[in-house]
């Protein structure tokens, strides 16, 4: 409820889509979240390494997030909305209706997830190919980017899917165009995950020698030839039948969207941490590295000038913060590595029936039993014994090698919470060195990182980034009343164990 003082505040409507989740949040003109709200979406997995979503039940969420959070407010005083979405590829036919990616043909499920490794084969034929527009993506194309995806779907669906595809989007610029009818995209989308260049547009020489051509001969039609800025209005706004589906005016401004990780990393990323006292307080923004950690991760890290991270994503002109290069190092399983490990073991269920007891989440009670066992030594000390290597999903950076498969060394026959909870322990801290191993590979190239923020589901549980504290340099928390945001200043020169 909102008193009158209020009724002339204007509001903004946020609306992210994670991997597993919708969220919203409404957001007044200082700043200030006003409320926020979440729904789940589907992930099928019809066989290993193939992950698929339906563009009509995360559309159906944002629609169902927005009304929750608008709920009570004068609908005039809310003056946009904007999208932020996963780097996974939607296709429509020529209709804009859904087209499978699958060869059940399931038209509801039309959307191939940026983590779905189906285009193995596809992607290795790129990378041979040693064509100059991999130099911008580390010097090897992931297999979560959309070409090696667009032609697995040319040679494994040529009839149900390529030949009657209409227009094929990134996540976050289907739903501008769902929300607009335009079909722009974002330079945020194209420049990171489809190879355009913010200075030069397409190449075609490279969609001619890795196989799909026919992308250049409609002059890029079906996956976009009218490129906007983040942030830029997005044609009339809403259409009517948008505004009518998400409970909101018509034709209020719709923004140009972002992928996910980018939108989190320009929020954290320019955070104002003045009066803290901190020895990262009067250094330059490109010091910044921003970690975004949820169902996988991200670091993103800006410069001034161009960088080139081997194994690392970059660099990318004005994605992220305008005006600036961007480098990408990311982990393709860090919140779901987690939960797999704790899931899959046997003593999941009493960690579950007593967590339950206790009122407490199943990672605020393992926490707690390691601070139960761990005695008179720092937390990090028991698993001086056990190990994990994180890479169940493959490598994406710096090593850049989707073949790379998980370990765990240091097993023994306990079944039990204890055995349960070191495995926790060892899995957060394998993902912390990847981190530190990026952030390395990332100053080894040029770039001068002294603080890294972090935000995303995985910045909530203390565990991780204590972790993350211990492993990478002596980083300091703080909490920043102005942006609600946790971040962490580095001390290279500090042991990691001082507290």
């Amino acid at each position: 409820m909102h008193s009158e003082s209020q009724t002339s505040v204007k509001y903004y409507v946020g609306i992210d889509v994670g991997s597993a989740s919708v969220r919203a949040a409404l957001v007044d003109e200082f700043g200030t979240v006003v409320m926020h709200a979440e729904q789940p979406i589907q992930i099928w997995e019809p066989q290993p390494d193939h992950y698929e979503q339906s563009s009509t039940d995360i559309w159906a969420a944002c629609c169902a997030v927005t009304k929750k959070v608008i709920c009570g407010v004068d609908a005039s005083q809310i003056r946009g909305i904007g999208f932020d979405a996963t780097c996974s590829l939607v296709v429509v036919d020529k209709k804009f209706q859904p087209l499978a990616v699958n060869s059940q043909g399931q038209n509801n499920r039309n959307v191939i997830m940026w983590m779905d490794h189906r285009a193995v084969s596809q992607v290795d034929r790129i990378n041979a190919t040693q064509h100059r527009i991999l130099r911008y993506v580390g010097g090897v194309m992931s297999v979560e980017m959309q070409p090696p995806k667009l032609l697995w779907i040319k040679e494994n669906l040529q009839e149900s899917c390529w030949e009657k595809a209409g227009y094929f989007f990134d996540l976050p610029d289907f739903l501008s165009w769902k929300a607009t009818g335009v079909t722009a995209r974002s330079l945020c989308t194209l420049v990171c995950k489809w190879t355009y260049a913010s200075d030069g547009g397409w190449d075609d020489s490279f969609w001619k020698i890795i196989g799909l051509e026919d992308l250049v001969k409609d002059k890029y039609e079906k996956i976009g030839n009218h490129v906007l800025s983040p942030g830029e209005s997005v044609g009339k706004g809403l259409t009517p039948e948008a505004a009518k589906e998400l409970g909101l005016p018509e034709g209020i401004a719709v923004a140009a969207s972002l992928i996910d990780a980018h939108a989190g990393g320009l929020g954290v990323i320019g955070a104002d941490v003045r009066g803290h006292n901190l020895p990262c307080e009067n250094q330059p923004i490109t010091s910044r590295v921003a970690l975004i950690c949820g169902t996988s991760s991200c670091h993103m890290g800006i410069s001034e000038t161009p960088i080139f991270v081997p194994g690392v994503w970059g660099p990318y002109f004005s994605a992220m913060v305008p005006g600036l290069w961007l480098n990408e190092g990311g982990q393709s399983a860090t919140g779901k590595l987690i939960e797999h490990v704790v899931q899959g073991h046997v003593a999941f269920p009493e960690l579950q029936s007593k967590a339950a007891a206790s009122a407490q989440s199943i990672y605020t009670y393992l926490n707690s039993h390691l601070d139960l066992i761990k005695k008179s030594l720092p937390v990090g000390f028991l698993t001086v014994d056990l190990h994990v290597w994180p890479d169940f999903h493959g490598n994406r950076s710096p090593l850049t090698d989707l073949t790379l498969k998980g370990m765990v060394v240091g097993l023994t026959l306990s079944r039990g919470l204890d055995e349960l909870a070191l495995i926790y322990l060892a899995t957060i801290q394998a993902i912390a060195l990847g981190t530190r191993h990026i952030l390395e590979a990332m100053e080894a190239a040029g770039h001068h990182i002294n603080t890294l923020f972090l935000c995303g589901g995985l910045s909530k549980n203390p565990l991780f980034v204590q972790m993350h504290a211990d492993i990478t340099g002596k980083l300091q928390e703080v909490w920043v009343k102005e942006c609600q945001l946790l971040y962490y200043c580095r001390w290279p020169s500090a042991s990691s164990l001082e507290k």
